[in-house]
């Protein structure tokens, strides 16, 4: 089995547009390993290629998120058919394109998914509570964020539409005992909203563990401080902080080991 991560470079080979979406997407699968949010080889993060309709892209089923490199992703169409990956035997998830096919067919605004397993992810998507409005980051999602019902792995065709539905205009959705999603409009805002989710499920399973009562503010002021938090009440998530967040990644590459996700 050929199963070699020395990927020829297709920076030059690709539209301009594509190789900076590559870039941008193998940073973000390089961020969510850096805060500790990857399952082994598992879970899937994909981009729409700027100037088509149905052209994504997504990862090689087999590749930790630290080693994922720009010019190691596959292009495939929103059906999940294959339209030129590396020269591997590595393969891409059937789940990536289910759930993130059907998102991206539904969603034309968006450009960029996220689902993670996490352990306070999948923890808080086992509560028959849901999140929380129990910190400034979690009310940031109450009455924006969509729950879906666990209905086995996410390899039937079929579950397609109802996750679709269940996350309506949000940008992120609760998959009951499964795990987190998160969407964006660009790769930082995706990788934004879905940091914040992560810490909101954290922050909540911590706070739960404490065994003590619990304070929440009123519903007046939830709604308020929801509202700053949307898109059109602030600049758009991740602008600020992607720059910061590449620097961060390109000084780890210096002692990683791994090639860098530019590559």
């Amino acid at each position: 089995m050929n199963y070699s991560t020395d990927f020829p470079s297709l920076e030059g080979k690709v539209s301009a547009e594509e190789w900076q979406a590559r870039v941008d997407l193998a940073a973000c699968y390089r961020l969510i390993d850096q805060y500790g949010m990857t399952d082994l080889i598992y879970n899937h993060i994909t981009s729409r290629i700027p100037g088509t309709e149905d052209h994504l892209l997504i990862n090689l089923y087999g590749l930790l998120y630290k080693e994922i490199t720009a010019s190691s992703l596959v292009k495939i169409s929103v059906e999940g058919d294959i339209l030129a990956k590396p020269d591997t035997d590595y393969g891409i998830n059937k789940s990536g394109y289910v759930i993130h096919g059907a998102i991206h067919k539904a969603r034309p605004d968006v450009q960029c998914i996220i689902h993670t397993h996490t352990r306070a992810g999948i923890a808080v998507s086992a509560m028959k509570c849901g999140l929380l409005p129990l910190s400034q980051t979690s009310i940031r999602f109450i009455g924006h964020i969509g729950y879906h019902g666990y209905e086995g792995p996410a390899i039937n065709l079929e579950e397609r539409e109802q996750i679709v539905n269940d996350l309506g205009p949000h940008d992120a959705l609760m998959m009951n005992n499964h795990g987190l999603l998160t969407c964006g409009a660009t790769v930082p805002q995706a990788f934004n909203t879905m940091y914040q989710l992560e810490l909101s499920c954290r922050s909540q399973v911590d706070a739960m563990a404490a065994r003590t009562e619990l304070s929440m503010p009123g519903d007046n002021i939830l709604e308020h401080t929801a509202h700053l938090y949307q898109p059109g009440a602030r600049r758009p998530y991740g602008v600020l902080e992607w720059p910061a967040m590449l620097r961060l990644l390109d000084a780890e590459q210096k002692n990683s080991g791994y090639p860098p996700y530019r590559h």
